[in-house]
């Protein structure tokens, strides 16, 4: 009898468990607003004693406080050409920002012959309200006329799970330079890495090869306006494609994603572009594609166990078309293919255009609006 009673508690508990497992992986999240009136946020960062780093894209940078205060915008920022998708991009604090208050911000930078992504390096004074020793590390080149497609995330590359010291840039193909994407004679539809002061690692793919910029790390992109690295050192991005086509990409040193010779998308309207191609030798394909297009903007790994167990090492990438935030499952914690997509946040009904993990383990969101918002995702 004993035995029996044993052997139906055990299976008691199994069944618990079996109920209990799909629960933990049905986490609902609620948006909690930490700060709004916000012109068009683009990017966030994470000061210390729980402050906030916001670029607005009209031009402006701002602090926010814990309890959601707007400061005044932050003086010393330099000129840009802050039209159509251009302005003030992306933000990102230094790993040492504890010490030195050094950042870095990339934007569109006005100059002869148009405008381009530039990315520059400064301190924030500590009373927060200007930037201080302002320097520009890296103009991409040419600049020509148009005010789309200047990717503009940066991200600092590791090395056994540490920052190493090098940022990633991702630059556009500026829309009407689409072809150039294929040329290593410019920076149009590359990612880029370089040193905080600026200089080119000597082990740069193209250093060494003639007629070739040597800060280009990657070529054949359109649109990347997300970056991340996963804990083994793999760099994660994603991309606009046309009318359909967006892509997410494992970028490796010296290779080519393609753009515009091979696409999943089409032209606007309908069309092919170019040759209608998918693959061809020589190109990478991409990890994951959608069609019809999201508008992919902001991408995060999550690390954090605050949304349970089964949340952790998923992919999450914001929509601007269609105003969600992309839950993303993959075959393995931080890696592997795409399995599984979660549609969160749309009942907001607004353009995602920024996700990242805070301090506390929480993902928080920007809304690309007039009146946009900060928001952290946590638990119902």
């Amino acid at each position: 009898m004993a035995c029996i009673v044993k052997h139906l508690t055990l299976a008691f508990i199994s069944i618990i468990f079996t109920l209990a497992a799909p629960l933990a992986q049905a986490q609902t999240v609620r948006a909690e607003v930490v700060a709004s009136n916000l012109q068009n946020p683009w990017a966030v960062a994470f000061l210390p004693e729980g402050r906030f780093l916001v670029t607005e894209r009209p031009g402006r940078l701002r602090v926010i406080e814990p309890n959601g205060d707007v400061g005044a915008p932050v003086f010393g920022l330099p000129s840009m050409a802050a039209q159509g998708q251009g302005g003030l991009l992306d933000v990102l604090l230094d790993t040492d920002f504890v010490n030195n208050n050094t950042l870095y911000f990339c934007f569109s930078e006005p100059g002869q012959g148009g405008n381009s992504t530039a990315l520059a390096r400064a301190r924030l004074s500590s009373d927060r309200l200007r930037l201080e020793e302002l320097k520009i590390i890296f103009s991409q080149k040419p600049k020509v006329a148009s005010s789309a497609h200047f990717g503009c995330r940066i991200v600092e590359s590791q090395t056994n799970s540490k920052p190493d010291g090098m940022l990633f840039l991702t630059l556009g193909d500026r829309y009407s330079q689409m072809n150039d994407a294929q040329s290593l004679d410019n920076h149009q539809g590359k990612i880029v890495r370089i040193y905080k002061d600026g200089k080119v690692p000597d082990n740069n793919p193209f250093v060494k090869r003639s007629g070739a910029l040597p800060e280009i790390w990657s070529y054949g992109h359109r649109n990347v306006q997300g970056a991340v690295f996963s804990p083994d050192g793999s760099l994660w991005t994603h991309e606009h494609g046309p009318q359909g086509g967006d892509e997410i990409n494992l970028v490796l040193s010296g290779r080519n994603y393609g753009w515009p010779v091979i696409t999943y998308g089409e032209n606007y309207g309908g069309g092919k572009i170019g040759l209608g191609l998918t693959s061809q030798k020589g190109m990478e394909q991409p990890l994951h594609y959608w069609v019809p297009s999201i508008a992919p903007s902001g991408m995060a790994f999550l690390s954090s166990e605050r949304y349970g167990r089964a949340w952790v090492g998923n992919l999450f990438v914001g929509s601007l078309k269609f105003g969600y935030l992309n839950r993303i499952e993959l075959s393995q914690p931080f890696g592997g293919k795409v399995i599984k997509e979660h549609k969160l946040l749309e009942e907001l009904g607004q353009r995602i255009r920024d996700v990242r993990q805070g301090p506390d383990g929480w993902l928080y969101v920007l809304t690309d609006n007039t009146r946009g918002q900060l928001i952290r995702l946590v638990l119902k």
